[in-house]
């Protein structure tokens, strides 16, 4: 077929890679500006970017799309018979959705309705679920509310983070594309609508969000320390400054419970307290202005207390 792809992130790389190996004509890609990063503040190509600068194909890096009458005419000139987005960043106008026939074609990291928003994995991970997978779907005026396609399936496991799963949904996930333009172009898919009542939301992360909350449980927290990679990660305080907590597991309660928030250590363990009477075991922390270190050089370094509480 011949496509217009818009994306951005790693994640939409192997999607891109992935039509181009299977023969469709990639007329043009769209991604967003170079923009400084690092500490430096050197500017950043889009991972999407890199891979059209490989593959040879046309690229556009407009900074707005509503009101573009270069970008407008040239989609309207290039006439796709899809248009595939996969994490471009930008809300669409209604003129670019009605533009292909076949219509604008999303890739979305969760089974929709579940998790619609900016940051599915993270959220999923951060949740519990044990299972997630990716959807193909047609993109209405909504906020991933358009009539689903394909789905697959992948399970989530205990060493999961945001940063693990996020590459093998993008690899299901390019797969999964390939077999969305076929079906459509044998007649053999028929889209479904989206059921609203089993909805849920996945906003865009914010630097509260990894706050702990010790009246939560220590499964409930290391969830979110699995699913906020690499940023916010879970953070809370001691001493006065922050201390980011980058490796910890659960465990079965001591014998002798303390309270939540409060340290044990536990031949050469560091444990904290959690809600419901749980208790999290940290292995690896990263305190303020410091590298990370193991639990047991933070012990040696820093002589947290039994008794002591974190959040203060």
């Amino acid at each position: 077929m011949d496509l217009i792809f818009c994306g951005t992130p790693q994640f939409a790389v192997p999607t891109l890679r992935v039509l181009a190996e299977r023969g469709h004509t990639i007329q043009l890609v769209v991604t967003q500006p170079d923009r400084p990063s690092g500490r430096g503040m050197e500017l950043g190509i889009p991972p999407v970017k890199q891979l059209a600068l490989q593959l040879g194909v046309p690229m556009m890096q407009p900074e707005k799309i509503k009101s573009n009458a270069e970008f407008r005419a040239r989609l309207e000139e290039l006439r796709p018979e899809a248009i595939i987005v996969v994490g471009y960043g930008r809300i669409l106008p209604h003129w670019m959705i009605d533009l292909p026939p076949l219509g604008n074609l999303n890739l979305h990291a969760s089974l929709l309705p579940k998790y619609r928003g900016a940051a599915p994995i993270q959220w999923a991970i951060a949740n519990g679920e044990t299972v997630t997978g990716v959807t193909t779907m047609r993109i209405d005026a909504g906020l991933d509310t358009g009539d689903i396609l394909l789905q697959r399936e992948l399970p989530i496991f205990p060493d999961d983070t945001a940063v693990t799963l996020g590459p093998k949904l993008a690899e299901v996930g390019a797969e999964l594309m390939a077999q969305t333009l076929d079906g459509l172009r044998e007649g053999k898919i028929t889209p479904e609508k989206q059921d609203e009542a089993q909805a849920s939301l996945a906003p865009i992360l914010k630097k509260e969000d990894g706050l702990i909350d010790f009246h939560c449980s220590a499964t409930d927290t290391w969830n979110r320390m699995r699913g906020f990679q690499p940023w916010p990660g879970v953070y809370t305080a001691f001493r006065g400054k922050k201390l980011s907590i980058t490796a910890a597991r659960p465990i079965e309660p001591l014998n002798s419970t303390f309270a939540e928030a409060e340290i044990a250590i536990d031949h050469g363990r560091l444990l904290v307290g959690f809600g419901k009477s749980t208790v999290l075991e940290l292995l690896e922390v990263q305190p303020e202005g410091k590298k990370r270190m193991s639990a047991r050089d933070f012990i040696n370094g820093h002589h947290p207390q039994s008794g002591e509480k974190l959040g203060r």
